[in-house]
């Protein structure tokens, strides 16, 4: 048998091919391995070395205590003397003026009232604090009494009064609970196991099985208004779409640990926004196809191929996302060299100066915004493309600098698109926004048990979402429409309950 030495080629030309292969691997890996690193033990933040002075990221910072500067100007011997930082207080902020107001009145006592030169003290004026307090879930019993009635001159038959519909009849769930139950779980990612021991602590034994069927009836009462949130989405020229995986334990015909997916489209009128899940088995292409039927505009997405079909219609162009760009050249600054300024420093050096320009042109109208960018952002697009031309053809594919060169030049024609109006999204941070707390709450509750709570739980994350996106308490709102939903009737009752027609709500 042959020694590796041995069993080398006496080719040069073909040994110093394989050597350089096997160096590119062995700088591919190490590539990896300080990504792996900076995912692991650095801080998640994307924000680039410009924008470290920036206020807007400065409440990101893991160190969360700002050292005060001493006042005027303090001699070497009053500097050695300070052997700890001051704390810099922050203004506390006053509580909601919605809050309701006990007011506990104290007065000096008696004999504190009577001066040194014998006359009373008067009242003066005052001074006023105020202090939190939090009371308790309680929990009540609604006993509704129906009074029956019947004539004793004759023998008509007796009547008993009505009950006013409910959301799900004979059923012990009032609209609170319904409401303190959707919000426990899908706005504050609290597992239905979780709020069955919070029931029994009050002495209450509802189990998680009848908890997870008011669940699913609520969210089947409740389509009436994702329809028309679903209009209200579709109706708007700019939409941004995004996916999640989701595990079902037990869909028909498939494994325990198939991946299902959880979609997410984000939209609407800016004053009437609107955030719609959607549970499929699927990724494929056919989903958002079905999902976005009837949509004509401007369609964000990452570069995903599942979109490509839906974004091949007549009537709708498709965006990319500036943000993904920007963190595969974050990635390949990471593996930089240390202390060296390399080429992702130049792409990341153009792109945050659109960004810098989006965030001065934040308070700024459609009109206004159009104007400045094809004036500021079109020609550091055009620098950034020359940049891509000439380097695209001096990298290698395989390492981090690579993929982000050949990331930002496959999705350019869509990345640039953004400067043809001024009310057109830079990036798909919105719809990844509003993926989120889907995200946080599945690390809670892991899975979902049957289809139809994954269709449940997408029902309500759309309500939730769509209500804490337009100004609204989702324990608040959601009790206030299951109160009347059973007495809507017709379109318009349903359009009175949706988000920005209600009346604002508070959880008080």
């Amino acid at each position: 048998m042959k020694s590796g030495a041995d069993s080398l080629p006496d080719d040069p030309v073909l040994l110093k091919q394989m050597l350089l292969l096997a160096h590119g691997k062995v700088a591919q890996l190490q590539e990896q391995v300080a990504l792996l690193r900076h995912k692991l033990f650095s801080p998640k933040s994307e924000r680039s070395p410009e924008d470290a002075d920036s206020p807007q990221l400065a409440m990101f910072n893991e160190a969360e205590e700002l050292l005060e500067e001493p006042a005027g100007g303090s001699s070497e011997a009053e500097a050695e003397e300070v052997v700890a930082p001051v704390k810099r207080r922050g203004k506390r902020k006053p509580l909601p003026a919605n809050l309701p107001r006990v007011d506990v009145i104290h007065e000096l006592p008696e004999y504190e009232r009577t001066c040194t030169c014998g006359a009373c003290k008067q009242v003066i004026g005052e001074e006023t604090s105020e202090q939190l307090e939090i009371i308790p879930m309680q929990v009540r019993v609604i006993r509704h009494i129906r009074k029956t009635y019947a004539c004793k001159a004759c023998e008509t038959a007796p009547v008993t009064a009505d009950k006013p519909a409910q959301l799900i009849e004979k059923s012990l769930a009032s609209p609170s609970v319904l409401a303190m139950l959707l919000t426990t779980k899908y706005a504050d990612g609290i597992p239905l196991y979780r709020f069955e021991k919070m029931l029994s602590r009050h002495g209450i034994d509802i189990p998680r099985q009848t908890l997870a069927r008011w669940v699913i009836q609520s969210g089947e009462q409740l389509q009436p208004l994702l329809n028309l949130m679903r209009d209200q989405l579709l109706g708007y020229p700019v939409l941004h779409c995004d996916e999640t995986r989701l595990q079902v334990l037990h869909e028909p015909g498939r494994d325990p640990t198939a991946q299902s997916w959880m979609w997410v489209q984000s939209g609407g009128p800016p004053e009437k926004p609107v955030v719609l899940f959607d549970y499929s088995t699927s990724r494929a292409q056919d989903v958002p196809l079905h999902l976005l039927e009837g949509f004509s505009g401007y369609l964000m997405t990452d570069d995903y191929a599942g979109y490509n079909a839906v974004a091949a219609q007549t009537g709708i162009e498709r965006l990319a996302c500036w943000a993904h760009a920007r963190r595969k050249f974050i990635d390949a600054q990471k593996v930089q060299p240390k202390g060296k300024i390399g080429r992702a420093d130049m792409a990341l050096n153009l792109i945050n100066k659109l960004y810098g320009i989006e965030r001065d042109l934040k308070e700024a109208n459609d009109s206004e915004r159009l104007v400045a960018r094809q004036q500021r952002s079109q020609p550091l697009l055009d620098q950034l493309k020359a940049w891509l031309d000439k380097t695209q053809p001096q990298v290698a594919a395989q390492n981090a600098l690579g993929k982000a060169v050949n990331y930002l030049a496959s999705n350019w024609s869509r990345l640039v698109r953004y400067v043809e109006g001024g009310h057109l999204p830079i990036d798909n941070n919105r719809a990844e926004n509003a993926i989120r707390p889907f995200v946080i709450g599945r690390k809670n509750w892991l899975f979902s048990d049957t289809p139809k709570g994954a269709t449940a739980s997408a029902q309500i994350y759309s309500l939730i979402e769509t209500a804490k996106a337009n100004g609204q308490e989702p324990y608040a709102w959601l009790r206030y429409i299951l109160e009347r939903l059973p007495l809507a009737n017709s379109i318009e009752d349903f359009e009175a309950l949706l988000p920005w027609n209600c009346p604002p709500t508070n959880a008080s």
